[in-house]
Parts: structure tokens; C-alpha cells; sequence
């Protein structure tokens, strides 16, 4: 820095510094002294530091002399007009005090809103700018590209700067600082302690203002606009957006987006103009294409005529040219709506295939965006990339943020996909993370491992034991979603009492915020565990409910009639004591097997052909057994065979002198969960219900049957399984 002493001695005539106001007499000297490069006042009267410099006897004289200088030039105003050249009167801020009022020139040095000897001379008038009613800063001339300069000791006022841009080791610590924000007073506050903002970290500011802010489509304080510090900073972006860099001004603009501003206020237009400028020069690199597309996505949507421009860009390199933070970036950009409709189809096509030969290079969020992104686009065809990413998952799991994991579980479930190392690697980060995991989070864990019918105890048994601490912070729909898996794949957790007390303490409290077909979902998934929800049945098979169950949809399908149906028999069957209203038979369905999604699963036709050779060997003809046969009570019977009083068998034909009925549950790998031999949730309601209308339920696992070789070991089997406690006659 160049002492103020060595700038003084430049400017001034030694004579200069003697009692008594500057004349008019001194301005010809003064304007030669100024010289024509970088004058006091030439470039809208702002100072500007000489590289030479004069040795003066001591530091202490030097401040000394700089002091008076200051006090000498409060009359400055006043002949003002007279010392600006021809064409910058108008944009000068010195000379928009008043005649008469007295001028601080440290305001105008160190850029303040008031004196730093005095603590504040004045306030500035600072005139409207755009739509925003944010205010305008004049710009220094010797502030250029590169930072924002904020004095702390005053109302912020920001140039840009290339004299003092910021280092990496500040902007990352800006960062950090930033991040550990809680509020957007916070980020605030933060901006008035930091004395240089690069263009970037300004713009980064906007947007944790955003994070701090954002509620829906709208902001959750909008009065935040008119801080004077949002303001100020705003402003300066506006009047010198062509100073900002291409990431600092693409930045920006998407941070405007993002806090909900005028498309038409002054600021947005200028960054938008500015942006088209430097896009039809072709200034912008892959990543700031995406983040400027992000931008116009918000202000107009995807047939925005800026986005066809820009896409030519993107796709002037090979997605093999770009980097991981450009892939990414892309993807991003077609997720949210550049790629709809199937455009751009090709450009995915190879981004797909240059993305699973870096996925191993990927990070946590790099992994968690390229799924969500096929996840909305769609890309059923990208398995092989699908799979890739899942591996690499599986490395990050401890590592991913709650938003990271719930985003990859849910694309995981939207494929279909799922690995044993994926589900060893939850089974260790579970228990660690069920306590402190946003609910969301948690709930997704339940539903991909409910979705995909997987059985893990330690997951299992962790949600269990945090939904007992956890769940009155829980939405209803979440309580639902994380009590549904243990009843689809019929698994009752080491303090089920706890879980279940807890559910029927959340029933009670909050019994009418549930939405109807959300409470069914849970009362059924209760059932299928055997616990009975006697307390809410009644409530249930109200008219009312049933009303405002069709009415959340269009009319009741036939999935929710079979819930309705089997919490109705489940009632009249393990609840004899229940005297709450019936279910009206409208409502009732006459089969569980339907299409699609079933309270019955088919049976598996293989697996049924092989049973079926070795009964007619067993009992000597076909007529003996019936097959898929529907009961009276909805369940569809695999096989069915009839027996009299004496034990002989009937032919399936026949109707009277039937003593008993034997079910005949042939169990493919799809009526159990896919790592255990545990039989899912409504299989295990349907045997047991058989069991209590009558039927003796004989069950025939897949693992079982594997095992037999030929014919004769496969009748040996039927007929023990069968017939435990009869002799085999040979036919």
C-alpha cells in the first residue's frame, strides 16, 4: 500500500498544507497535480493510489499530514463542479450532497456510509434501482472484475475488485462460515464482519439466504428483500454485472430465481442480458451453462428460446470431454426439464455411457443426482448404468446425507434394483444413524427394504426401537410408511408392545390429521401381524370414512375394498367380542386375487406343474383335487382336496358328506422374502384365516420341494405332508 503521506505529497503543492480553506485559486493546481492517468478527481472524483511514492521522515508525520488534508478539504463541495471533466458531473456521488452540507473525503476513500473519525458524518442518498426499490451504488473506476468490497464499520456498500480479491484460503473460509449459518440474519451479519466478497461468494450469500428462506413457491419472510445489507449487495450486482465473472454472474441470476424476484426487475434483466451476451460469445464452460439453465427454467420454463441456444452449447463437446461436475451438471439441467418429452435423447444415450465408466470416481452427491435424474427421466434402458451407480452406493452409504440417501433408495425402488452388499452396508449404518436421521430418511430405509421384500432383523429391530422415541415428531404419513413394511413382509420386532402401544397412542391423539386411505394402509398392515386395532374398526366402517375415502380418489378401487373386506373378517374372525358396525356389502369384494397388486400372491406355475404330477401319482387320478379353487371367504385355494368321515378321499366334484377340506398351499419363492425363509405378511393372514374357518392348511415350500430328485422321492414327500398318519397304498 502506498502511504496516504506519498499519495498527499503527488497531489498537493507543499503550500497546500498551511490553515484556511482550498480556493478557487488552487484548483488549476490541483487539476495539473491530478495528472491525467489517475487523478484525485478525475475518474468520478474517487482516489486513486500512485505507484510512486516519497520517503518521508516518519510514519508518524505521514498519518499526521493525511489527517489534515482531510480536515483541510471539508469545503471541497463547494467548488466541486468546477474539478470533474465534461460528461462525468452525473455520475459522480461526491457531488450529490447538497450545497452547504459538509463532505468527509474518508467516506468517499474508504467508501462508508458515514465517518470513520466520527462514526458517522451522514448517510448517502442512494437513488432506486429497478423494480426491487434496491438502492444504487456509484462504481469506483479503480474497482474492477474480480470481488466486492465491504467496510465493516458501516452500512454495506460492495465495489468490485481486483486489488483485493479475496484468497482461496478466504473463500473457503467465508464458506464454512456460511454454512454454519442457521438463518438468514445470520448470513447477514456475516456479510457486515467481511471487509472483501468475491463475485462467487457474494452470489453464494443469495443463495444460503435462499436455503434459509425458501418455503414452497414462496419465501417464508419476505420483508428479508429490504434489509439493507440484501439490498446494498444486489444493487451492485445489478449496476456492474458487466464486471462480474461468467460463474459469478450465472451464480447470481440463479440465486435470484431462487429468492423469488421480479423476472422484470432491473437486476434480473441486466444479469439475463448480460448472460445472452456472454453466451453468443461462447465465454461459458458446461457447468455454467447448466447453472445459467437452471435459471431460465425458472424464470420461463423449458421453452425458454435462451435454453435452444444453450443446449447447442452443451452439446458442442462430447460427454467424454466433460468432467464428473459437468456430467452431473447436465444431468441435473435435463432433470429438471430441459430433457422432457424424450428431447435430447441421443445426448443421454452417451452421457449414459460415459457415466458408468466414472462412476467409480463419483462422489456421495454425484451419485445421488445421476440416479434422481433417471429416476425422472425415466431411463429404464440404463440398467447397466443403474447397477453401476448402485455398487458404488454401496462404498458411500456411511457417507451420504440423509437427502443423498433418501434420493438413491427411492431410485433403487423405482428400478427395481437391489444388491446384498447395498444391504449388508444399511444393516451396519442403520443402527448408528435410526436415532438422528431426518424422518424422512428413516422412512425411506422402511420402504425400500418393504418394497423390495427384504427381511434385515438389525434394520428392523433399530426403526422399531427408534420409532418408540421418535415417532410423535413423525407426520402421519411417515408413522404409516414405517409401520407397513413390518406387516408386509410379517415380521414382529423384539419389543413389538412398545411399537404397537406407540401406534395406538398416535391413533388417539391424532386420529382425524391421518388421510383415509393412509390410516387403512396401517390398520391393515397391523392385521396382518395379528394386532388388532379393535379400538379404530368402527371408526373405519363409518359412512362418513367410507365417504371421504372415495372422495380422496376417484371412487375406491378394488385394492381398497379388499383391505376394507379382510379388516372386516379379520374382525369377525380374531375379534368375536367386536359389536362395532358391519362393513355394508357394497364395500366387500369376493376375491383377494386381482390383478396387479394383490392381498394374494399367484402361484408359481412351475413349482404348481411339478406338485401336481406327483398328486395324481399320490391319489391315483385327477379328479381327486381341484386346482385354484375360490373359497367363500376370498382366498383362492391352490389346491383342494376333500376328505369323508372315515378319511377316504372324495373326488373334487362332489359337494355333500364332506367332513374335511384340506388347503393345499403351494409356496413359491414369491410368497416369502427374498434373503429368508420368512413368509410374507398376507400369506401368513391367509393360512391362518384357512386355519380358522376350518381347513387344514398344508403347506409346500419351494426350498422343500427343490430338494427331491425323482418321481417316487416326490410322492413320498406329498403323501407325508398330506397324510402324516396313513399308510401309503401303491396305485
Amino acid at each position: 500500500m502506498v502511504h496516504a503521506s506519498g499519495f498527499v505529497k503527488q497531489i498537493f503543492p507543499p503550500y497546500w498544507f498551511t490553515t484556511g480553506p482550498i480556493t478557487n485559486e488552487h484548483l488549476p493546481s490541483l487539476w495539473n497535480h491530478a495528472g491525467p492517468v489517475g487523478g484525485f478527481f478525475k475518474n468520478n472524483c474517487q482516489c486513486v493510489l500512485f505507484h510512486e511514492r516519497l520517503e518521508l521522515p516518519g510514519e508518524s508525520w505521514n498519518r499526521a499530514m493525511a489527517l489534515k488534508v482531510i480536515q483541510r478539504l471539508q469545503l471541497l463541495r463547494q467548488t466541486g463542479a468546477h474539478l470533474c471533466p465534461p460528461g462525468e458531473l452525473s455520475r459522480t456521488r461526491l457531488l450529490s450532497v447538497p450545497v452547504g452540507e459538509p463532505l468527509c473525503v474518508a467516506c468517499l476513500w474508504t467508501s462508508a456510509d458515514r465517518c470513520i473519525q466520527r462514526q458517522g458524518c451522514r448517510k448517502l442518498s442512494q437513488p432506486d434501482c429497478g423494480r426491487m426499490t434496491l438502492s444504487t451504488i456509484a462504481k469506483d473506476p479503480f474497482y474492477t472484475t474480480g470481488s466486492v468490497s465491504l467496510h465493516k464499520d458501516s452500512v454495506p456498500r460492495f465495489r468490485l475488485s481486483q486489488l483485493h480479491r479475496p484468497t482461496d484460503a478466504e473463500e473457503k473460509a467465508f464458506h464454512d462460515r456460511l454454512v454454519s449459518c442457521s438463518s438468514s440474519r445470520q448470513v447477514l451479519r456475516l456479510l457486515r464482519t467481511v471487509e472483501i466478497l468475491s463475485d462467487t461468494m457474494a452470489a453464494e450469500a443469495l443463495h444460503r439466504v435462499a436455503d434459509m428462506e425458501q418455503d414452497g413457491t414462496s419465501l417464508k419472510d419476505p420483508k428479508v428483500l429490504e434489509k439493507d445489507t440484501l439490498r446494498a449487495l444486489c444493487c451492485q450486482l445489478e449496476q456492474d454485472s458487466g464486471c462480474l465473472t461468467e460463474a459469478g454472474l450465472v451464480s447470481a441470476l440463479l440465486a435470484c430465481t431462487r429468492l423469488y424476484l421480479d423476472p422484470w426487475s432491473m437486476l434480473v434483466v441486466r444479469l439475463v442480458s448480460e448472460s445472452q451476451e456472454r453466451l453468443d460469445r461462447g465465454q461459458m464452460s458446461v457447468d455454467q451453462l447448466c447453472t445459467l439453465g437452471q435459471a431460465l427454467l425458472a424464470l420461463e420454463g423449458p421453452g425458454c428460446g435462451m435454453l435452444e441456444q444453450l443446449m447447442e452449447e452443451v452439446q458442442r463437446q462430447e460427454p467424454g470431454q466433460w468432467s464428473l461436475v459437468e456430467l452431473t451438471a447436465v444431468y441435473g439441467l435435463l432433470q429438471a426439464g430441459v430433457g422432457e418429452g424424450g428431447r435430447y435423447q441421443d445426448l443421454l444415450n452417451a452421457m449414459h455411457a460415459y457415466a458408468v465408466s466414472v462412476t467409480s470416481r463419483m462422489d456421495p452427491p454425484a451419485v445421488s443426482r445421476v440416479l434422481s435424474a433417471l429416476v425422472v427421466l425415466n431411463q429404464t434402458q440404463a440398467m447397466p448404468l443403474v447397477i453401476s451407480l448402485c455398487k458404488q452406493a454401496v462404498r458411500h452409504v456411511p457417507h451420504f446425507r440423509d437427502e443423498e440417501l433418501g434420493l438413491v433408495l427411492g431410485a433403487l425402488m423405482h428400478f427395481g434394483h437391489s444388491d446384498h452388499f447395498l444391504v449388508e452396508a444399511m444393516e451396519r449404518h442403520v443402527p448408528k444413524m435410526a436415532f438422528t436421521s431426518h424422518p424422512e430418511t428413516v422412512t425411506k430405509v422402511m420402504q425400500y427394504f418393504g418394497r423390495r421384500n427384504i427381511l434385515s432383523q438389525p434394520v428392523f429391530d433399530a426403526v422399531a426401537e427408534s420409532f418408540v422415541y421418535r415417532a410423535d415428531e413423525y407426520s402421519t404419513s411417515q408413522v404409516a410408511r414405517q409401520i407397513m413394511p413390518f406387516g408386509k413382509l410379517g415380521y414382529l420386532p423384539p419389543n413389538a408392545g412398545e411399537v404397537f402401544r406407540k401406534v395406538e397412542a398416535i391413533l388417539h391423539a391424532r386420529f382425524s390429521h391421518f388421510q383415509p386411505r393412509t390410516l387403512l394402509n396401517l390398520l391393515h398392515s397391523c392385521i396382518l401381524v395379528e394386532r388388532f386395532p379393535v379400538n379404530f374398526v368402527s371408526k373405519v366402517f363409518n359412512r362418513y370414512f367410507l365417504q371421504q375415502l372415495q372422495e380422496q380418489g376417484s371412487g375406491v378401487d378394488r385394492i381398497v375394498l379388499a383391505q376394507l373386506t379382510q379388516l372386516y373378517m379379520t374382525v369377525k374372525l380374531e375379534c368375536p367380542f367386536y359389536e362395532g358396525p358391519r362393513l355394508l356389502p357394497k364395500y366387500r369384494v369376493k376375491s383377494f386375487l386381482t390383478p396387479g397388486r394383490s392381498l394374494e400372491t399367484l402361484v408359481d406355475g412351475h413349482l404348481y406343474n411339478y406338485v401336481k404330477i406327483g398328486l395324481v401319482d399320490l391319489l391315483g387320478a385327477r379328479a381327486y383335487f381341484a386346482s385354484r379353487v375360490l373359497t367363500p371367504y376370498c382366498y383362492t385355494l391352490d389346491v383342494e382336496i376333500k376328505l369323508d368321515e372315515e378319511g377316504y378321499v372324495l373326488p373334487a366334484s362332489q359337494i355333500d358328506d364332506i367332513y374335511k377340506r384340506i388347503a393345499v398351499c403351494i409356496d413359491g419363492n414369491k410368497r416369502f422374502t427374498v434373503n429368508t425363509r420368512q413368509l410374507l405378511g398376507k400369506e401368513a393372514i391367509k393360512q391362518r384365516h384357512l386355519r380358522l374357518l376350518g381347513y387344514e392348511v398344508v403347506q409346500i415350500p419351494y426350498y422343500e420341494f427343490e430338494k427331491l430328485w425323482n418321481k417316487t422321492e416326490v410322492v413320498e414327500y406329498l403323501h407325508k405332508k398330506i397324510f402324516p398318519l396313513s399308510y401309503r397304498l401303491s396305485w
